[in-house]
């Protein structure tokens, strides 16, 4: 199963690292590490550490689990598919949902943190409808070759060691 990359930190993590590959519309870019810790965790090991403004402290109260969750290992996902490249919301959601389909063909994906951005927009001369069956065809056949890269290259920073 293909988790899916919802916090900014994260994105900021995999996105600060060069693209693993690219095409005409699309960069992937890879992190081979797990999410950042949650924020709560942190915040629950903080609480009751600080002094309150109403005078009195609280109880503080210890999580049950000392140690902070274990992440899943395996493949996450994030997409970056920005308004500036495709300006109505259903070629959007259109290019995501081709993202993840892609994906999903693809169980043998390295684990780690995935992002896929799209570069550059679609041309609307060739493509004028938002959602038509060409322009899916399309972004299908590009993220396919995209991912086919990314598999058969190693990453830039393990071919420089």
């Amino acid at each position: 199963m293909i988790g899916r990359i919802q916090r900014p930190v994260d994105f900021e993590r995999v996105l600060a690292r060069p693209s693993r590959t690219r095409s005409a519309h699309f960069a992937l870019h890879h992190l081979s590490a797990n999410l950042a810790p949650s924020a709560w965790v942190a915040a629950q090991l903080r609480t009751g550490e600080a002094e309150l403004s109403t005078g009195e402290s609280q109880p503080v109260h210890k999580p049950v689990e000392h140690d902070p969750p274990e992440v899943p290992q395996g493949c996450w996902l994030g997409m970056v598919v920005p308004k500036r490249h495709a300006k109505r919301s259903v070629t959007r959601a259109l290019l995501k949902r081709q993202i993840r389909a892609a994906f999903a063909e693809r169980p043998g994906m390295p684990p780690g943190l995935w992002v896929v951005r799209l570069r550059s927009p679609f041309d609307r001369q060739k493509f004028p409808s938002a959602a038509s069956d060409a322009l899916r065809q399309a972004a299908r056949v590009e993220l396919a070759q995209l991912l086919d890269r990314a598999l058969q290259s190693k990453p830039k920073t393990e071919a420089a060691k």
